[in-house]
């Protein structure tokens, strides 16, 4: 009588502990909470941090996206034409939350946000056939066209009230109730294929990675750590990098990778120093002793300008140059006694300028290396000032830290899928998946008409699903659809692989006379040679589509090796025990 419990079942144990202590289920958790905070935005300034539990929203539960969602309907604005007359020409453009563009007291436009066509420096005349004759009527013109409300949302943390015209800058997703990484096509977020660009010569493998480093840092500094980047190649040689970034818009996306963000300063011609750690080694960030907004002023009735402030250190090559360019410079005396450089030290992002900075007397010829960085913010609100203040000041921290993409860069495909959307397919999948068991089971049931062996191939299957989910949460392998795919595809060739053992145990005809460890062998030999064919298949796949389905491909390939190495040994061995133990 054979031994149940020998080595190959009690790998297999050891297999379902690991995966339990990988996967680490809680099932008791429910709920929802922040997964992203979008950096500067006025409930980012508020406190607001990835992780909260998210409870009430206008003192009403919530416990999931989609409550979530809709509890915020209230706030959802459709967009609108509307008519800007200037003292140029006429405007007609498309607008949601915003009319696009600030003005000061004489109605001349100051700041225009990207995308929208007004010119600086154009004087308001008429909005959609209303005149604007002060700063008054302005405010209210688009105080009705953008009408703010009061919102609530109370976390684990903390209640944030606030009156505003637009949705929360923050995505939730469901508590976390395991360790497995579900892909953007389960939890929602944005993937961005990319792929680089030379104008002179072919991109290269050090040109990717570099790539590849720079917007990880650039990312990762944005607080955005629930991301994946890496390269993919199509079949016929072409780089690309592949971008995913659960629980993100695709307009945060476009906006944090989608520039080359060049930084520059210069005096006169001369640059001075670029963004970068070669010539910036240090940037304070998140430290209220060297960065932060100092002040808010207001310039005009529906005015605010507040500034920022942080410091940098400089390389000994960028203090080298400093003190070279600014040794040439001539002192010019204020009317109020101060000493300054006859030029200014001008900032550039990419190659528009972002602020102007007096040099002060005593920096000439010196290599210093302490420089603090200033700039402003607009809003017509100290609150909108406030935030426009934090997001520019975040903005050119992380272009001094990370510095300029090393090559061009092309958003070859952008798509985007939202938290509620992923829920379903989460739901669909699992589904799919239960049928397919169900549909198996009784197939092997009515093939063997015995308990005794559709049950072993039954737990074999759930065994090797729970395995491959350990597999994925220790190596931090997201699990998306063609990832759920790759096991449905890996579990149907190992209940073949369970049949075919299953036949050879089970044979009374011209191999009667084997013995048990022949007919196995001559099982695993099949299994063995449909394992290598289907290494031979899927290995192009891991390659095909710039990378897309390399989900399909890794996770059938490691289902595959699981059920090999694993679930079939340990199968063969309980299926020899039960029917010897029948015969």
């Amino acid at each position: 009588m054979r031994k149940f419990l020998n080595w190959k079942v009690i790998l297999l144990i050891a297999f379902l502990v690991f995966s339990l202590i990988t996967t680490a289920p809680n099932p008791f958790a429910d709920g929802i909470e922040v997964k992203n905070v979008e950096s500067g935005s006025l409930i980012a300034g508020m406190g607001i941090s990835p992780g909260e539990k998210v409870t009430y929203i206008n003192d009403k539960p919530v416990k999931t996206a989609e409550e979530f969602n809709n509890a915020l309907k209230y706030l959802e604005t459709e967009n609108k034409t509307i008519s800007v007359k200037t003292n140029i020409d006429t405007l007609t453009y498309n607008v949601s939350d915003s009319i696009g563009f600030k003005i000061d007291d004489n109605l001349t436009v100051i700041q225009v946000d990207e995308g929208y066509p007004i010119l600086e420096g154009t004087v308001i005349k008429k909005i959609n056939d209303e005149t604007v004759a002060n700063t008054s009527e302005f405010n209210n013109i688009t105080d009705s066209l953008f009408p703010k409300q009061k919102i609530s949302i109370t976390t684990s943390k903390n209640k944030y009230v606030y009156l505003t015209n637009k949705k929360p800058e923050i995505t939730v997703g469901l508590v976390k109730t395991n360790n497995v990484k579900m892909g953007l096509d389960l939890e929602g977020g944005t993937r961005v294929l990319i792929e680089p660009k030379k104008e002179n010569g072919t991109v290269t493998a050090s040109d990717v990675d570099d790539l590849i480093t720079v917007m990880s840092n650039r990312l990762n500094v944005y607080g955005l750590s629930d991301l994946t980047i890496r390269a993919a190649n199509d079949l016929q040689g072409n780089k690309f990098i592949l971008i995913e970034i659960a629980g993100v818009g695709r307009e945060e996306v476009k906006e944090l990778i989608g520039k080359q963000g060049k930084f520059e300063a210069k005096v006169g011609e001369d640059i001075v120093f670029i963004g970068g750690k070669n010539d910036i080694p240090f940037v304070c960030r998140e430290d209220g002793t060297c960065s932060g907004v100092r002040g808010c002023d207001q310039v005009s009735s529906n005015q605010w300008t507040c500034s920022f402030e942080f410091a940098i250190k400089l390389s000994e090559e960028a203090a080298k140059r400093h003190a070279e360019i600014t040794n040439k410079l001539e002192v010019n005396t204020s009317s109020r006694g101060n000493s300054y450089l006859s030029k200014t030290l001008d900032l550039y992002l990419d190659k528009k300028k972002v602020d102007s900075l007096q040099i002060a007397s005593d920096l000439k010829g010196k290599e210093s290396k302490d420089i603090a960085i200033s700039g402003p913010g607009f809003g017509s609100s100290r609150a909108d000032a406030l935030d426009s203040a934090v997001k520019n000041m975040n903005k050119l921290q992380t272009i001094l830290i990370t510095g300029s993409l090393p090559v061009d860069i092309q958003i070859v495909k952008l798509d985007s899928i939202s938290p509620v959307l992923g829920k379903s397919f989460i739901d669909n999948a699992l589904l799919v998946l239960f049928l397919s068991m169900i549909a198996v089971s009784l197939i092997i049931y009515i093939r063997y008409r015995s308990l005794k062996i559709t049950i072993p191939i039954i737990i074999t299957m759930l065994s090797e699903i729970f395995i491959i989910l350990g597999v994925a949460a220790l190596i931090q392998w997201n699990i998306d659809l063609a990832a759920i795919a790759g096991i449905i595809a890996s579990v149907g060739t190992g209940v073949n692989d369970q049949i075919v053992i299953t036949d050879e145990i089970l044979s009374r005809t011209a191999d009667k006379f084997l013995t048990w460890k022949e007919k196995i062998k001559r099982a695993f030999f099949i299994i063995f040679s449909a394992y290598a064919t289907l290494l031979v298949a899927m290995f192009p796949l891991l390659f095909a589509g710039a990378g897309l389905i390399r989900g399909f491909a890794l996770t059938t390939i490691i289902g595959f090796t699981i059920g090999v190495l694993v679930t079939r040994p340990a199968f063969a061995s309980i299926a020899e025990y039960l029917i010897e133990k029948e015969n």
